[in-house]
């Protein structure tokens, strides 16, 4: 019985499930594939997947859309597969939390090295003893809970985060009043080496801020040192 990591994809051009259903396949992915959003959700009540492949452009509800949804009461990773050369709806899906993004046409290899880096940011933590590393972190008005995966505001509603903002966030605080450069910030955040065409990290940046400034047009938090890269400016204690 396959036990690997569970991948749904969804896309309304048959050809494209079945190649990329084969291909995942063979490299020890257990597979669900659906047309459109409805179908989506139906296979969602139905299991539990590790990560979501989504098309941009489907029918009734698109991409964007359907990746609000998910994140309104999910963390799960998504993958959103865009038209080449479509850089604003690239943005808007980083901004609506997709993890990462992939245009067409894309071959085989280089979805599943984005499945299998994605897989490694959610899911893999530093082996370092749980017990030494804080639990929770405050900043500002702000309580981090790390082992919750939450954002909790002093009225203590939770801000949800995706997988991006989340290693985002916990980069920042465990690195406070520190200039870090995008490298650096990729490095810390994604837990892999920044690749040259891997620039997203100001989308990072600016989802997060409008979550956690009182005014992201003019951060306070998470400042820019020009030709530098960012510096989380607050005292941060550690729980």
């Amino acid at each position: 019985m396959n036990t690997g990591p569970h991948i749904l994809i969804v896309d309304d051009h048959r050809e494209i499930r079945d190649l990329v259903s084969r291909a995942l396949g063979k490299e020890g992915f257990r597979v669900s594939a659906a047309e459109d959003g409805k179908a989506m959700r139906k296979v969602l009540a139905d299991a539990h997947f590790d990560l979501i492949v989504l098309d941009l452009m489907l029918p009734r509800e698109d991409g964007l859309s359907l990746c609000r949804s998910l994140r309104a009461d999910s963390d799960i990773p998504i993958i959103m597969l865009t038209a080449k050369g479509d850089e604003v709806d690239r943005v808007i899906g980083l901004e609506m939390g997709a993890d990462d993004y992939l245009p067409k046409p894309f071959g085989s290899r280089e979805l599943i090295a984005r499945i299998r880096a994605v897989l490694r940011r959610n899911h893999a933590r530093e082996p370092a003893a749980d017990q030494d590393k804080p639990k929770r972190y405050r900043f500002e008005r702000w309580a981090f809970d790390v082992d919750r995966r939450e954002l909790l505001g002093q009225d203590g509603v939770a801000v949800p985060l995706s997988t991006g903002e989340f290693d985002l966030l916990l980069a920042l605080v465990e690195h406070p009043q520190r200039t870090l450069s995008r490298d650096q910030l990729l490095d810390l955040a994604r837990r892999r080496a920044a690749n040259a065409f891997d620039r997203s990290i100001d989308t990072q940046v600016s989802r997060l801020r409008k979550k956690i400034e009182r005014d992201p047009g003019e951060p306070n938090l998470i400042k820019t040192v020009w030709g530098g890269g960012y510096i989380f400016t607050p005292d941060v204690s550690r729980e």
